[in-house]
């Protein structure tokens, strides 16, 4: 540790900026999980996606592999303009030495303040900030990062679960129509699933399944 500081202490302007943009570099990758899950639209759409593979009863088909690298592509594309606007206004002009550290994190901050504020329920924020015992924010420059960040995340999860919700609606008809028909017939002892699998992914495949899923989840961010 003594080490450390010496060398902040005795190194050079140019060594000590390189030196904490490597710091800034390596906190930001041990963070993207978490940057990547929680500020971004990849809880949405990782959940709502899952019970597309749910509802189908199709198990591990699409596999976890695809299913969450589609919803890493979704994400970085629903994210261009916020990450855009991250990079020409905090990230740019920090590593060009054009402002401080400090600076850098709260104009990194305001876009995904902006894009969180907007798909975020007022009762879940307003949880967070009574129980910490915070005043109500003017703006969204004034909403803290501890309080807006769960209150998204908790608004996501709600979402995602109401879309999912819609989804299985179609493919839960298919279930109780094909159970009724193996119950007049006598063939109880028979899974309904193993019959009505075939249907409902004839279904999903006629109505261009995946790109309605898609087409709704891009909308329900615009």
């Amino acid at each position: 540790m003594n080490e450390f500081m010496e060398f902040f202490n005795t190194g050079s302007a140019e060594s000590v900026s390189t030196s904490v943009k490597l710091f800034l570099l390596l906190t930001v990758l041990s963070l993207a999980p978490s940057i990547l899950i929680l500020l971004t639209s990849f809880t949405r759409i990782i959940i709502v996606l899952s019970f597309v593979r749910t509802s189908l009863a199709t198990q591990q088909m699409p596999p976890n592999q695809v299913l969450v690298g589609l919803s890493l592509f979704l994400t970085f594309f629903i994210m261009t303009p916020v990450l855009t606007e991250v990079n020409q206004e905090a990230l740019q002009p920090l590593f060009n030495d054009e402002i401080n550290l400090e600076t850098a994190y709260e104009r990194a901050a305001t876009p995904f303040k902006e894009f969180m504020s907007k798909h975020t329920r007022q009762k879940d924020l307003e949880l967070f900030l009574n129980y910490a015992e915070l005043e109500r924010p003017e703006t969204i420059q004034d909403i803290p990062m501890t309080a807006l960040v769960p209150a998204f995340a908790l608004s996501e999860m709600k979402t995602a679960f109401q879309i999912g919700f819609m989804i299985f609606i179609p493919f839960l008809v298919i279930d109780m129509v094909v159970a009724s028909i193996l119950m007049s017939m006598g063939m109880m002892m028979l899974p309904p699933v193993m019959i009505s699998l075939p249907f409902k992914i004839l279904l999903f495949v006629l109505v261009d399944g995946w790109y309605l899923v898609v087409q709704s989840l891009l909308q329900s961010f615009s």
